[in-house]
């Protein structure tokens, strides 16, 4: 193995570059791994999110290709799936559940990324959420632990009851979760809304039995000719606009739910009624990324042919092409998982296509 690899950089949104980067190296209680695939975040597209140039990616599944002394739950040649970030046990926060706020959670990252060939695994990494991937998990198909096992962590605060009516605002990738996952936490109906008609379609095929597109329809009127006169128990707003939240509210029922499923940009004001907030008992919840019990309960569902994540993944793009990949998810029109492979797509994939 050479000790330079290839990687893709992000720079600016519109600003991708391939550059060659040292192969890590490991120590004592670390592993290095050979990217097989690797997921691209709509959280990347977010410009007020990103800081520094940085190695693209942080949704990868791998090859185990060296293990450093100490290591003992994993071999050379294993499967892994590595969450990009992961909680610490012995913290006030971390005690209290909430692992991905405790500000050591951000400090811990793969290195250098996901988007390159290889990457280092940390003794941090390997003992807190790192996972040996069973054999009828697909590459393709595992790029969605990371992202949907946030869809899952949201869902457990939402306190959906056995046949509630959910609705999603917001049918991009992360949105096509919610949808996909709500009946296994017991959602009846599950109402889909988009501006866009294609996104629309794909929600119905991940489970939605009902969809609204807000730009040809009254949404609160088709809320409520659905459900009976009623609004939805729970609705996820995914879309990241104020605007998109005041029309999640305006479709919750009294005593329901409105879970947050995507920020705000900083300073952004989004402003309730006072007396209406207090009388309606409207619940806001929020849940940011996944920690290590949403993952393993994740790839258990996956692993039980619960969830369709091969179903989810719409392009693939070898390393070479990493900014027309990026530039297709900034789009953000008819795609929804995007890949990046750093060794060259399989002929599998290239064939299929």
């Amino acid at each position: 193995m050479t000790r330079t690899m290839k990687t893709a950089v992000q720079y600016a949104i519109d600003d991708i570059r391939l550059e060659e980067k040292p192969v890590p190296e490991i120590g004592t209680g670390e592993m290095l791994v050979k990217t097989l695939a690797c997921g691209l975040c709509g959280g990347e597209t977010m410009a007020w999110y990103k800081t520094e140039p940085k190695v693209l990616g942080h949704e990868p599944v791998g090859e185990v290709v060296e293990i450093g002394t100490g290591v003992t739950d994993f071999s050379v040649g294993d499967r892994v799936f590595v969450n990009h970030h992961v909680g610490r046990i012995n913290s006030h926060l971390s005690r209290r559940g909430h692992f991905t706020r405790d500000p050591f959670y951000k400090t811990m990252k793969l290195d250098p990324g996901g988007v390159c060939e290889y990457f280092r695994v940390t003794a941090q990494h390997l003992a807190m959420d790192t996972h040996r991937l069973p054999e009828n998990i697909s590459n393709a198909a595992a790029v969605t632990i990371e992202p949907w096992s946030c869809v899952l962590s949201g869902l457990k605060v939402c306190n959906i009851q056995p046949g509630d009516t959910v609705a999603v605002v917001g049918a991009g990738f992360m949105g096509q979760g919610f949808v996909h996952l709500a009946p296994l936490f017991g959602a009846g109906k599950v109402v889909a809304l988009d501006f866009s008609d294609w996104r629309l379609e794909r929600a119905r095929e991940f489970g939605a039995t009902h969809t609204i597109n807000p730009k040809s329809d009254d949404a609160v009127e088709a809320m409520r000719s659905l459900n009976h006169g009623r609004l939805a128990d729970t609705v996820i707003v995914i879309a990241p606009f104020a605007s998109a939240w005041e029309q999640a509210l305006q479709l919750v029922e009294t005593g329901g739910c409105l879970h947050l499923g995507a920020p705000l940009p900083p300073d952004t004001d989004w402003v309730r009624d006072g007396n209406a907030a207090y009388f309606d008992q409207i619940t806001v919840t929020s849940r940011y990324s996944s920690d290590h019990t949403d993952t393993y309960s994740y790839i258990r569902l996956l692993e039980a042919g619960r969830i369709k994540g091969d179903q989810a993944i719409s392009h693939h793009f070898d390393i070479k092409d990493s900014a027309e990949a990026f530039r297709l998810l900034v789009e953000a029109e008819k795609s929804l998982k995007i890949i990046v492979y750093p060794h060259g797509i399989p002929s599998e994939i290239e064939e299929a296509a």
